[in-house]
């Protein structure tokens, strides 16, 4: 089991948590990791851009001027791209469905092993709790120059399981709960900062953060979630 020190809002050490020594030995395959972050990228492009050919734009069918005669070379249309206003050539139009299917289990070693690298990296921290009586961004802003934050945090809280039905199934979902809205208030201002649930996070995220900061009872989830 490793040790991982529990801070509060103030930056004071308030006890130690053990964590899973899984976190801090896994292992993936590299290769695997690039493939999943590459998927990742790519689902979230839109492929929505879209441009007008020579035959989508309004221009008049007329000759621009007469075919011969003028000792200038034969124009068939304003609607041809070198006018000014004339139809594009080779730009982009929306693309068929581009997604990739990340699969399950791959998605969990990827994130289970990024996460460990911060752990063994020293950039996973434990936080008590993101409880707060009131926003206050400057609480927050002086609890990461306390504890010497990376440029790029990311806070993982915990959430509610709630019970849903889609079509003739029930499914469990986690949503967020109300005791995080004065925290996600303090740290929205903050340039680089984030809050996210814990099962909602993805392995660009876990890469982007400098450090991860994450509620005890966030890091349960976790540890249910990949392990």
């Amino acid at each position: 089991m490793a040790t991982l020190k529990k801070q509060n809002l103030d930056g004071q050490e308030v006890g130690k948590v053990q964590i899973d020594k899984a976190w801090a030995e896994s292992q993936a395959n590299g290769q695997m990791i690039k493939e999943y972050i590459v998927a990742l990228r790519a689902n979230a492009r839109q492929w929505s851009a879209n441009t007008k050919g020579r035959s989508e734009v309004s221009h008049s069918t007329k000759k621009p001027h007469p075919q011969k005669g003028g000792g200038r070379s034969r124009q068939g249309s304003l609607a041809a791209p070198q006018y000014k206003g004339g139809g594009r050539v080779f730009t982009p139009k929306p693309k068929f469905d581009q997604h990739i299917k990340i699969n399950k289990k791959e998605r969990q070693a990827a994130i289970r092993y990024l996460i460990g690298e911060k752990v063994r990296e020293g950039h996973f921290h434990v936080l008590e709790s993101t409880e707060m009586d009131e926003p206050k961004t400057k609480r927050i802003a002086t609890f990461l120059k306390e504890t010497k934050s990376g440029k790029r945090v990311l806070f993982l809280g915990e959430s509610n399981i709630e019970e849903i039905k889609v079509g003739h199934e029930k499914k469990n979902v986690h949503v967020r709960t109300d005791q995080h809205d004065n925290f996600i208030a303090s740290v929205r201002n903050l340039p680089k900062t984030e809050f996210s649930l814990a099962t909602n996070i993805s392995g660009y995220d876990v890469i982007l953060a400098n450090d991860i900061y994450v509620t005890e009872a966030a890091l349960k989830e976790l540890d249910q979630w990949l392990l």
